[in-house]
């Protein structure tokens, strides 16, 4: 998973300048949103609601705007509805790639899936098409600053945790989906709220890039359909070297 783990650092420094973007807000409303529809609108016995909304103060949303989105999840006012829907398709080199999105207008964000993919190099799939390449799991992650890795993990696995990976910047836990909220509130309740956690697709198989130029152009198309306000994550199975890494990563 070694290259896997390069990738996570690239996205996640990525995702930093990500969130100076305006689109952001959309995103963040509808996280809000979405986890008070489905746990409730009290964040003292809804953890998911709690990242969500910390994480929408602390991206400088006011008040009232967070408590209009909790009130529209829960039903008290009327407003958009938003689906999940989770899109397939490859990338150059036959990389695989799963596209979460959040949507209230299907065909137009099947619309945007699909440009994205067509200009990009890449090529939309039906269901099924690279889903049996990865596992959906829970993924928790915290800063390296929480505590010492040994600990961290110590931590994670007595919580019930699948599996840790350890990087520069970032500790990655991952459950499985049944186990996700356990584990989840053992670790809140033991370091705080995380820097992430939501249930992800982890690649069962990888699809090695030796060349920079192709890696280049899979990363061009995650952008792509990252910058459309209905896609909530990006998740592909490209494993790169270290020397390939290093380079985009610099």
């Amino acid at each position: 998973m070694a290259g896997h783990s390069k990738w996570a650092n690239i996205k996640h420094q990525k995702a930093r300048v990500d969130a100076k973007r305006g689109k952001i807000f959309t995103r963040l409303i509808r996280d809000v949103l979405t986890a008070a529809r489905h746990g409730g609108g009290d964040i003292n016995s809804n953890p998911t609601l709690r990242l969500a909304v910390e994480t929408a103060r602390k991206n400088n949303m006011t008040k009232d705007t967070i408590e209009r989105a909790i009130k529209r999840g829960t039903g008290e006012i009327a407003g958009d509805d938003y689906v999940e829907k989770v899109y397939e398709g490859y990338g150059p080199a036959g990389v695989a790639i799963i596209v979460k999105t959040l949507t209230d207008n299907g065909t137009r964000t099947f619309t945007n899936v699909r440009t994205a993919f067509n200009k990009n190099n890449g090529n939309l799939g039906t269901d099924g098409s690279v889903a049996w390449m990865f596992e959906e799991r829970g993924m928790i992650q915290y800063p390296v600053s929480i505590g010492s890795e040994d600990d961290i993990m110590e931590a994670a696995i007595e919580a019930g945790a699948a599996d840790f990976e350890p990087s520069d910047e970032v500790y990655t836990v991952y459950t499985e989906v049944p186990d996700f909220g356990e584990v989840r509130n053992a670790l809140v309740e033991k370091y705080g709220d995380p820097a992430e956690a939501d249930l992800t697709f982890v690649p069962k198989q990888t699809q090695p890039v030796a060349d920079a130029e192709t890696a280049q152009k899979v990363m061009k198309l995650v952008d792509v359909l990252e910058e459309d306000d209905d896609v909530q994550n990006v998740i592909v199975n490209m494993e790169l070297d270290d020397a390939v890494a290093e380079s985009l990563a610099g």
